[in-house]
């Protein structure tokens, strides 16, 4: 396979997530939290160093996109954690601990900032992985392609 095929494999995956990201969202009803939206950048910066890559013969492209796919990988890699309860993610995006302590006017606040969609949710699941957790699995098979993008030699 030529290197502009592969990297058009690596684009098609990280348009395919970002797509499928909306489709729940716009079609699904489904909002995204805080860090489902963090997840999605990282993608957009891989498919402009892709559309970069397809245009010039430096392998630097395809390895920064890369690093896209796998920092996407790494948040959703956090976001698991916090959606399974392994650790405490932002506090702008879960539920705070205990409220025992707070005056009824300080919970009142609390319930008033807390936000709409939390991050320590899992909304949707499939084979008991989250969309958290599938992201992350995807994103790194894409930085694997990726890179492997960049070690093949420019052939249009």
């Amino acid at each position: 396979m030529t290197r502009n095929r592969i990297i058009l494999v690596a684009l098609s995956g990280s348009l395919g997530l970002i797509l499928g990201a909306w489709a729940f969202q716009y079609i699904g009803g489904m909002a995204p939290c805080k860090m489902c939206l963090w997840q999605r950048w990282p993608h957009w910066a891989a498919l402009a160093f892709g559309v970069l890559a397809l245009a010039l013969p430096w392998r630097g492209f395809p390895l920064a996109a890369s690093l896209g796919a796998a920092s996407s990988g790494a948040i959703a890699i956090f976001h698991t954690g916090v959606e399974r309860g392994w650790w405490d993610g932002p506090s702008s995006c879960t539920s705070s601990g205990d409220i025992g302590a707070l005056s009824p006017e300080q919970l009142m606040e609390q319930i008033m900032a807390a936000p709409l969609v939390r991050c320590d949710e899992v909304p949707w699941q499939m084979f008991g992985l989250s969309m958290a957790s599938w992201n992350a699995v995807i994103s790194f098979a894409l930085a694997a392609i990726w890179i492997y993008a960049a070690t093949r030699t420019v052939n249009r």
